[in-house]
């Protein structure tokens, strides 16, 4: 058992620590889909907020926010496997409202995959409209007013 507190902050995009979340976002996102991150254009992303959560020096999770008008898109959530079940999905999900807020944002929206609609349900999010496919399997769009 990890006793080590899990720190959640912002990560400079680019750096070593962006580095670590592209890694973390391809095992965890896109491998399993038979996907590759890393052939993806990955430039544009200097613009969003990235979010890493730490465990010591290691990025245990990962998300983006990437801002629009008056609302950011949360992305690219991304837990690894070893921290899966110890609220870590859900202190870096906060922490990220916060960001937001702290921006001037008053709204997130994010595209979760099916298996994810329960957790974000969990933590305030409402699903807005019907289920649709994104990268090849189901997503629902939700969204929750900050």
């Amino acid at each position: 058992m990890h006793t080590e507190k899990l720190v959640a902050r912002i990560i400079a995009c680019p750096g070593p620590d962006y580095d670590q979340e592209i890694k973390l976002r391809n095992e965890v996102l896109r491998k399993p889909l038979g996907l590759d991150l890393l052939t993806e254009d990955l430039s544009r992303e200097v613009n969003d907020i990235h979010i890493g959560l730490f465990r010591g020096r290691e990025l245990i999770g990962t998300l983006i926010l990437t801002p629009g008008q008056g609302y950011v898109k949360m992305r690219q959530v991304a837990v690894a496997e070893n921290a899966r079940g110890s609220n870590a999905g859900t202190q870096m999900v906060q922490f990220s409202e916060e960001v937001a807020r702290e921006k001037g944002f008053s709204r997130i929206e994010l595209n979760a995959r099916l298996e994810a609609v329960r957790f974000y349900l969990k933590n305030g999010y409402t699903t807005e409209g019907n289920q649709f496919t994104e990268v090849g399997i189901p997503h629902f769009k939700m969204v929750k007013e900050l």
